[in-house]
């Protein structure tokens, strides 16, 4: 049974919700040395003069209701309203979103309907292509969107790189001959017949 592979779809605004987080773990950092500060006895002078912490808390405890005007409120309503559709969509990219990578091949398409391909098929046939070079002993194929990739044991441990190149012509021609796409094909060498490991010594 041929093993599906997982791929990640990643969004561009993948960079952005990174890159905001970036601002937002330097202040809770800087913030939370403060408090370090304070719970080891600094003088609080000193820590409101570097991080500004009790200004901005008197200044947020004399707001009062009589200083928040209609339009203060509708502004603070929309610039509430904005963060959330942004941050909401930043986080919403950020879930990882895997998909199989292995999918049916669209060959041609008309009025009359649409030709695929199983990837079972586009691999077998590089399979059998690769199994045809005399010495390969088994052949393990995976499609995915780039490309083939086909793991091979041989029976000889002699011109590895040779025969390793020569599977990935015979898979070229292969795919070719049977009208179906020139993919790239990535050949990897992952067995040796037990009975011929001695070689490698």
């Amino acid at each position: 049974m041929v093993r599906q592979r997982l791929r990640g779809r990643r969004s561009p605004l993948v960079f952005f919700g990174l890159l905001l987080l970036v601002p937002v773990a330097l202040a809770l950092i800087w913030y939370g040395a403060m408090l370090v500060a304070l719970a080891f006895k600094a003088p609080p002078e000193t820590v409101n003069a570097i991080s500004g912490y009790r200004d901005a808390y008197d200044f947020l405890a004399d707001i009062e209701a009589g200083d928040v005007t209609g339009r203060a409120r509708l502004i603070a309503s929309l610039a509430g309203l904005a963060a959330f559709v942004v941050l909401g969509l930043l986080a919403w990219k950020q879930v990882p979103r895997p998909y199989l990578a292995r999918g049916d091949l669209t060959l041609a398409e008309n009025d009359r309907g649409t030709s695929t391909v199983e990837p079972r098929a586009i691999e077998r046939a590089a399979e059998v292509a690769a199994c045809a070079h005399p010495s390969v002993s088994d052949a393990t194929g995976r499609y995915g969107e780039d490309g083939i990739d086909l793991d091979i044991d041989v029976k000889r441990a002699g011109d590895v790189l040779g025969t390793l190149r020569e599977v990935q012509r015979r898979v070229g021609e292969a795919l070719r001959r049977h009208d179906l796409p020139d993919v790239p094909v990535s050949v990897t060498l992952t067995g040796l017949e037990r009975q011929r490991r001695r070689e490698l010594e």
